[in-house]
């Protein structure tokens, strides 16, 4: 059975050579194709030229949109204007078409900088394991993050904060946009919660009602 796409968005590293300048590559852990595939899906990566991005988003079949992390925004001290701009084209491009969307750390900041949230500075975010609470109850998960809020939009919905009150995870009010401070494909093994996440965000309606 072939896995449905999922759209998958890549950070910009600075890599030497032999002449000249370094070289600008978008690059993607590799877990994260092993993530998708445990979770029902198969990863499309996806450039960070805004003309090739939309052209491979809109002319396949793609499930939705993931977000990965690496960068700071720009307006956050980030140095990779072409990922901010084939991001932000990419999501407003999944928006219209009313396509899930997921953000994961850096991505998830896209979320809320994209609703008016307003990132901070924040400490003890640099961990591979902490504590949330979320409507689900508490768990254990990593966090990687130098940058984040305390207060969300009104449209934005948060699910999961830290012990200190910094939001850890955000849901859309009326949009299927979701987005988790936590890295789920270093996890070691996958949780459940995790895949679970991406599968019935992800999932077609048809799917859900099975």
């Amino acid at each position: 059975m072939t896995l449905p796409l999922v759209a998958v968005t890549q950070r910009v590293e600075l890599a030497p050579r032999d002449t000249g300048g370094p070289e600008r590559r978008d690059a993607l852990d590799q877990a994260w194709s092993r993530f998708l595939a445990a979770a029902g899906f198969r990863a499309l990566p996806i450039p960070n030229h805004v003309a090739t991005a939309l052209a491979l988003f809109t002319g396949l079949p793609v499930r939705g949109l993931l977000l990965t992390g690496g960068n700071n925004l720009m307006a956050y001290d980030g140095d990779a204007p072409e990922r901010d701009a084939t991001e932000s084209a990419l999501l407003g491009a999944a928006r219209v078409r009313r396509l899930p969307v997921i953000g994961v750390c850096r991505g998830m900041h896209v979320l809320q900088h994209t609703c008016g949230v307003r990132l901070v500075p924040v400490e003890g975010h640099i961990s591979a394991a902490q504590s949330v609470r979320s409507i689900f109850g508490e768990r254990v998960v990593n966090s990687y993050h130098r940058f984040g809020a305390r207060e969300s939009a009104p449209e934005l919905v948060a699910w999961a904060t830290a012990e200190d009150g910094v939001v850890k995870a955000v849901r859309h009010a009326t949009e299927p946009l979701v987005g988790i401070m936590w890295h789920p494909e270093r996890l070691t093994p996958f949780a459940e919660e995790d895949l679970g996440l991406f599968r019935s965000t992800f999932a077609t309606r048809a799917e859900l009602a099975a």
